[in-house]
């Protein structure tokens, strides 16, 4: 674990470390910084993280380019319609004594790159349930630790396309933040079109060992929080169940169910990070908000009623903050 001699030392080490990854990765994913700093601070907080967006818009690059920034063993699993669980977990063989042998599958690895999630059935994307929460396989009712910094970094297309299969909610809740990637602006893609049409590569260096991450990531959990901020953070997620006590009129009036407690969990320990990132040593209201958007959008389910006059998961998210 990397040793820092007090907590003022560790956050400042944080916030140099997010700065090196931020101008690192930079180098090869021009934009984006938001979606960065999501990403990262996903990371940071121990989290897994869903990037959506139609193709071409540098998803897997951005995922391969944090992989090179951080000193970590990277898998790719690219998800298909034909992609079974064992393709992803491993499996057991004989062998030549006619011992059983387990095989260890690609999510035996740091970071795992989940690539088009949605493209395989919900059978295999089931596969990562237990790995996301427990740090752990079972194959044959054996036990298996992950390694640890772990993480689920994965891409979905847009439902709407065909050939997609929609995550399970089990699945979706596992995700710390949703991420919606949305076209480059006009001078962002003029950037990326001169960088990207000549022969000149950018070589990612490492920035960041596992053994910092860790030590990261309990910095986080040991973050003070105010009791108002704890309260604002649970009664906004409160607010997106229908029928119930602090339930919103929007809320009863267009969602079909709400956030579950995993939801209150993340929204602190996102603010958390955020303050750190911020040079705050305890967050307040405003960085529970900053992060609200990513952590409820892919958890509240939306009715007939709403999809028929047209209200967004995101006006009724953006109406509770």
């Amino acid at each position: 674990m990397a040793n820092y001699q007090s907590d003022v030392e560790a956050v400042n080490a944080l916030k140099e470390s997010y700065q090196k990854l931020t101008s690192e990765i930079g180098k090869v994913v021009i934009g984006q910084e938001d979606t960065i700093r999501l990403l990262l601070t996903a990371i940071f907080c121990q989290g897994h993280c869903l990037l959506v967006g139609v193709p071409g818009l540098a998803k897997t690059l951005l995922i391969q380019t944090i992989a090179d920034a951080l000193d970590l063993n990277f898998n790719r699993i690219q998800f298909t319609p034909d992609l079974m669980p064992s393709d992803i977990l491993g499996s057991e063989t004989l062998d030549q004594e006619r011992h059983f042998k387990f095989i260890k599958g690609p999510v035996f690895a740091n970071i795992i790159l989940a690539d088009e999630i949605n493209r395989t059935p919900p059978k295999t994307q089931s596969a990562l349930l237990e790995a996301m929460q427990e740090y752990s396989v079972t194959i044959a009712g054996q036990k298996y630790p992950l390694d640890r910094p772990f993480f689920v970094l994965a891409t979905q297309n847009p439902i709407e396309q065909e050939g997609t299969y929609p995550l399970p909610e089990a699945q979706l809740d596992r995700f710390m933040f949703m991420v919606n990637l949305d076209y480059p602006s006009y001078k962002a893609e003029l950037e990326i079109v001169k960088s990207t049409t000549t022969d000149k590569k950018h070589k990612v260096q490492k920035q960041v060992s596992g053994e910092e991450i860790l030590a990261f990531q309990q910095l986080v959990r040991k973050v003070p929080v105010a009791d108002n901020v704890i309260e604002y953070a649970v009664k906004l997620v409160h607010k997106t169940r229908p029928n119930t006590e602090l339930a919103d009129a929007d809320t009863n009036k267009y969602l079909e169910w709400g956030a579950g407690p995993r939801a209150s969990q993340n929204l602190i320990l996102a603010a958390k990070c955020n303050a750190l990132l911020n040079g705050k040593y305890s967050p307040d209201i405003e960085d529970v908000r900053a992060v609200a958007l990513p952590i409820l959008r892919h958890r509240i389910v939306r009715n007939f009623k709403a999809e028929a006059e047209g209200v967004s998961v995101e006006d009724i998210v953006k109406k509770l903050i």
